[in-house]
């Protein structure tokens, strides 16, 4: 059996109302120990959602502005 979960994503999406949305989510920091019991494993992705979050907040925020300047 494979278990598999959201560690951090990032969606574009259309509404119910037919508006693009842009959504950013994932794990909180808080979490990680409570599902990673290795701490080697915690290390990596506790550096993968930072890194990732860094990234991915700076395209979250830039697409908001441009889709809300079409609106």
């Amino acid at each position: 059996m494979t278990k598999e979960g959201n560690i951090l994503s990032f969606k574009i999406l259309v509404d119910s109302k037919g508006n693009l949305v842009t959504e950013l989510s994932g794990v909180p920091e808080e979490d990680v120990a409570k599902i990673f019991k290795e701490e080697e494993e915690r290390v990596v992705i506790n550096k993968i959602i930072k890194e990732g979050l860094v990234k991915l907040a700076t395209l979250h925020e830039y697409l908001e502005k441009e889709l809300q300047a079409l609106r």
